[in-house]
């Protein structure tokens, strides 16, 4: 499947010199990798070394310079962020079970604080990742628009909460009305088999059906929903790098902004899907949700992309059982990653 169309911004990224934090991660080298297809490879990737599974989503890429997060301050101290043109910040401890509070707030919330404001001094547009997370249980919401409920948002873990601070935070400072906040939703993909057991759903289904025949979803304990029936806004990472790179280059947006696909599908449907690109007759299995999941479990998950679309962003999102099918059969399937068929053909971004 290629790369959706990029007519939705004109916006010379070849000539642009660009700073991804998180660029070895999931979104991070989907980020990019879409950014070579643009042309664009003055790219600093600021992330920690977690060994060959992660810099293996690299080595197709073509960046300038890699360095360790923590140099990244030292470079922001000396004013050397003047050097870049586009910040996207995606580096975070994404697990939604660490449970280390004082890391989370340092990791997630302090370094994003001190990062957007170098970028300010700096002249910088910072783009940030937030997540779905922060909404909790979608009681009061999941609005990207209604900055004045955000007090309101009870995230169900501590990662969704350390995300929400600055969220909080940016909004106290009256930040966002010139930088973009990214609330992604469920998002999977290529180049997520470094994450253990933070892959996506979708990622650990193909691989219980290679090593078993079988897909196992969690039982529902809330009677309006069936087994395998609740339900997530799944997003195509080609799609959320497509989205993250439009609102960056768009000078109108600013603010939180959903990043989602503005459906949501059943864990059903993804199992379906599943065995479908793997041209397989379904299997599945309900167990019991571990005891301490259970109260803080999301049921329901839709992002309203109404604000996004107002932007004028008209992009087609990859339909599910479509992107589906392109992970397994071009990526899961043959173990590849972003960017290897470019290596494969000799194309050059």
């Amino acid at each position: 499947m290629p790369m959706p169309s990029a007519g939705n911004s004109d916006h010379n990224w070849a000539a642009s010199r660009v700073l991804v934090t998180g660029g070895a991660g999931f979104i991070g080298s989907a980020l990019v990798w879409a950014l070579n297809q643009r042309g664009c490879s003055d790219i600093v990737i600021a992330d920690f070394d977690s060994g060959n599974a992660k810099r293996r989503n690299l080595i197709p890429l073509h960046f300038r310079e890699y360095i360790p997060p923590e140099s990244l301050l030292n470079k922001a101290a000396s004013g050397s962020l003047r050097d870049f043109d586009f910040i996207f910040h995606l580096g975070a401890c994404s697990s939604t079970t660490e449970m280390d509070e004082a890391y989370l707030r340092r990791n997630n919330y302090e370094y994003t604080k001190t990062l957007a404001a170098e970028a300010f001094r700096a002249g910088a547009r910072f783009v940030y990742a937030s997540s779905a997370a922060t909404y909790g249980d979608g009681s009061a919401g999941m609005d990207d628009s209604a900055y004045e409920s955000l007090p309101r948002l009870l995230p169900l873990n501590l990662y969704g909460e350390s995300k929400h601070f600055f969220d909080l935070e940016a909004w106290k400072q009256g930040w966002l009305d010139r930088i973009v906040g990214l609330k992604y939703f469920n998002v999977f993909g290529p180049n997520e088999q470094h994450k253990g057991d933070m892959q996506s759903v979708v990622s650990k289904s193909y691989k219980q059906v290679r090593e078993t025949g079988v897909i196992r979803l969690f039982k529902s304990y809330r009677p309006e929903f069936s087994d395998g029936e609740q339900k997530r806004d799944f997003l195509y990472v080609k799609d959320a790098v497509e989205m993250t790179l439009y609102l960056a280059a768009h000078p109108g947006a600013a603010g939180l902004f959903n990043i989602a696909s503005g459906e949501a599908h059943t864990w059903n449907e993804l199992a379906k899907a599943v065995f479908s690109a793997m041209g397989r007759k379904p299997r599945i299995e309900y167990v019991d949700m571990p005891e301490e999941m259970r109260a803080r479990y999301q049921y329901f998950t839709q992002g309203n992309i109404g604000k996004l679309l107002r932007t004028g962003y008209s992009t087609p999102i990859t339909p599910f059982r479509d992107a589906i099918s392109d992970y397994v059969v071009n990526y899961l399937a043959p173990d590849k990653i972003l960017g290897r068929e470019d290596v494969e053909k000799g194309r050059k971004p």
